[in-house]
């Protein structure tokens, strides 16, 4: 049987984690930000809380009370525990992140709650352009150097797929300004977001390419007080753990008033 090809190296996504600066993990921070904006919408007391993250750090002042765990391959989560899991912004370097959301979903008690936040497919769409432009143009073909990032609509297929009840997936987009690309990639380092990929170039990369690829976004990206924007787009997951006593969906056929007579409009047959 063929093996489906890994996305990341976890190797070097460790490494590059190792030397991430608490100080530069605003995306982290923003990411928890938005998620307990959301608890507090949900009127309920969670008692028991897993929080699944690569920087516990970000965490532990906000959910004292909570299990602190690796987003590795295989979840530490005990089954049919928890109340309200967190997986928080490192789905995107899962190489199943399918498995990561069944793993979370298997961890909670009947009706409880996930919240998964994630890196979205418009994140970094302007250093994508303009390395891959500057790419094309120094050695005449592609390399992997940004992460693949799924698409809202594609994430959202992902809770489905994972068994969760009542899916919902949007996202929040985070307009950066830097004064250059360089500062920006330097940025990426501090927070341990640079390239990961399993097929990622070993050798290094011709000078010229990046003084392209600087110029290029310069030229393209620049705001109006000419500094660098760099879009993050940062997704979120919520799912429940299946429950009878949820909303179920009615079955085809059982509504009691025509949509056309509720509207108050003609109803018009159509053409087989």
């Amino acid at each position: 049987m063929t093996q489906t090809p890994k996305l990341t190296d976890t190797n070097a996504l460790r490494l590059h984690r190792d030397r991430a600066r608490a100080s530069s993990l605003f995306l982290q921070e923003s990411a928890a930000d938005e998620i307990e904006h959301r608890l507090l919408m949900v009127k309920r007391e969670f008692t028991k809380i897993a929080v699944i993250t690569p920087f516990a750090e970000v965490w532990r002042q906000r959910l004292p009370n909570a299990e602190i765990w690796p987003d590795e391959e295989t979840l530490g989560l005990e089954t049919v525990s928890f109340d309200l899991v967190i997986h928080s912004m490192s789905l995107h370097w899962s190489n199943d992140p399918v498995g990561q959301l069944i793993q979370c979903r298997r961890a909670l008690k009947p009706d409880g709650l996930m919240i998964a936040a994630t890196l979205g497919g418009q994140t970094l769409q302007e250093l994508r352009s303009a390395l891959g432009s500057a790419e094309i143009a120094v050695t005449g073909g592609l390399s992997p150097r940004v992460a693949p990032m799924g698409e809202i609509r594609d994430l959202g297929a992902l809770l489905q797929r994972a068994g969760f009840a009542l899916p919902v997936a949007d996202s929040v987009s985070l307009s950066v300004e830097y004064r250059d690309m360089m500062h920006l990639m330097h940025d990426l380092r501090q927070m341990g977001e640079t390239n990961a990929l399993e097929q990622r170039q070993r050798r290094s990369t011709p000078r010229r390419l990046f003084d392209l690829a600087a110029e290029t976004y310069k030229n393209n990206f620049s705001t109006d007080t000419e500094r660098l924007k760099a879009t993050f787009d940062i997704v979120f997951l919520t799912g429940w753990a299946p429950d009878d006593s949820q909303q179920q969906p009615l079955r085809p056929g059982s509504a009691k008033q025509r949509l056309a007579d509720a509207l108050k409009v003609p109803e018009v047959p159509l053409r087989d």
